[in-house]
């Protein structure tokens, strides 16, 4: 049976899914593919690198920055995080990371984009984290506080906005069961959001994409749908907080995604434990 592992995004959220498969590490767990979001894309490489601890270490040190990721960088690039600092300094300089381990891991991982003039998600294979940084950070680039990225002549943003859960691409590849690391506690119902401001900031240039934004709540919920669906059938296991802790997207304070690291651990050994 193959089985692939589905990381869902969530910004600083992630500091759950990086305690989960530090776990998976420790433990030996391995999968026949991946597929990751946002920053289930982002952190996820670093299951395949075998860097335990590096995700938790890296956002700890250097999220308190202010030239790091906040207001700063985005009144200065357009950007909530510093492309250069998060995307060339931190894994080639200050913290780095191990493409060649990546690569001989020899299994595919995927990450999600949008696509903005079609509105529509492309799924792509990160064959190296360094050749592939730029589709990386196009998967990571939230809306409104991000500029688009330009690959292939197009321009991309968060994949989670058309496929924030991509369970059902990996279905379709041929993998039998997913195991679905998900960064919202049980009972999460995303809302919608107040059209006037995506109309206001993509309407114009870019109406197929304002129009997935403004409906990725029913996307959303209707994944979460689907997903319970499948775990019932025993074609998913789904991972998922097993308790509440407030974090900002661009959380800076340690403690607090410490809290959130340790509690993808406690669920993960208790998933193993099973």
């Amino acid at each position: 049976m193959k089985t692939a592992l589905v990381l869902e995004g969530g910004a600083m959220r992630g500091m759950y899914t990086a305690g989960v498969l530090d776990v998976f590490l420790e433990e030996g767990r391995t999968f026949d593919g991946v597929i990751g979001v946002s920053a289930g894309a982002l952190f996820g490489v670093n299951f395949l690198s075998k860097q335990k601890g590096r995700v938790i270490r890296y956002n700890k040190k250097y999220n308190k920055d202010s030239n790091y990721m906040g207001i700063k960088p985005l009144l200065r690039t357009g950007n909530i995080v510093d492309t250069d600092y998060a995307y060339v300094k931190v894994p080639r300089e200050l913290d780095p990371f191990d493409d060649e381990a990546y690569q001989r891991s020899k299994v595919p991982f995927y990450a999600v984009i949008t696509n903005m003039k079609t509105g529509k998600p492309e799924y792509k294979l990160i064959d190296s984290v360094f050749d592939r940084m730029e589709t990386l950070r196009a998967s990571g680039s939230m809306p409104f506080v991000s500029k688009p990225v330009k690959l292939d002549g197009n321009l991309y943003l968060d994949g989670a906005i058309t496929d924030s859960i991509p369970y059902e691409y990996m279905l379709q590849k041929g993998y039998d069961h997913v195991v679905v690391v998900l960064t919202k506690a049980a009972g999460y119902v995303k809302k919608a959001m107040p059209p006037f401001l995506t109309k206001l900031y993509y309407k114009k240039k870019y109406p197929e994409f304002e129009r997935t934004v403004r409906e990725r709540h029913i996307m959303y919920n209707g994944q979460m749908e689907r997903l319970k669906e499948l775990e019932k059938q025993g074609k998913a296991t789904i991972i998922q907080p097993s308790e509440e802790i407030s974090i900002s997207r661009i959380e800076k304070d340690p403690k607090k995604l410490q809290a959130l690291y340790d509690l993808g651990i406690k669920d993960a050994i208790a998933y193993c434990r099973k």
